[in-house]
């Protein structure tokens, strides 16, 4: 016997099944189909969501920014200075580690200049040059450390998702000092 199909699906409900099997599947998983089956509805009526694959990953995008937002967010209240920038980078690492599929559909937008992902995206954005502002970096010079600590969160994230962490070292210590060394970079500045 096929799942009943749900009447009234949020597009919110939706997207959370759509993490769920990014996360435990990977983002080439999160197909119409599969949604569809997970959710118990045929495909064609994930069309009042989303316009086809492109659309389902755009939205993915954006839920997958939200809650990185969300999360970075919590880290960096109470915290300021170095202890802001130490936590809102675990905090990244942490979602990475957490919701790999989610993480990586941040990263998938059919288009990364679409006005919806560049809106989602710069909330990120405006947080972390808020949080680097105690080192009084300025206008592009923020934007530029900003571009650095994402390089830095990023490449760890999908290094220690592919594997590429083998040697055993605790990968928090080593975060730390690498963003520690990041932090120390902007004092030289």
């Amino acid at each position: 016997m096929s799942p009943r199909p749900k009447v009234g699906l949020e597009l919110n409900a939706i997207l959370e099944v759509a993490g769920e099997i990014a996360d435990l599947q990977g983002m080439q998983e999160v197909t119409l189909a599969n949604l569809a089956k997970k959710l118990g509805i045929r495909p064609p009526s994930l069309y009042n969501h989303f316009d086809g694959l492109g659309g389902l990953r755009k939205k993915m995008a954006i839920y997958g920014l939200n809650r990185l937002y969300e999360e970075l967010v919590q880290a960096a209240i109470g915290v300021a200075g170095d202890d802001a920038v130490l936590s809102i980078s675990k905090a990244y690492v942490d979602f990475a580690r957490r919701h790999p599929g989610i993480y990586e559909a941040t990263l998938m937008a059919p288009d990364m200049e679409d006005e919806d992902v560049q809106q989602a995206g710069a909330k990120v954005v405006e947080l972390s040059v808020r949080v680097l502002q105690d080192y009084h970096l300025k206008d592009e010079k923020a934007l530029h450390a900003v571009r650095g600590l994402r390089s830095i969160l990023h490449g760890f994230s999908s290094l220690e998702q592919r594997g590429g962490f083998k040697m055993a070292l605790d990968l928090n210590e080593s975060l730390e000092i690498i963003i520690k060394g990041f932090i120390s970079g902007m004092r030289e500045d």
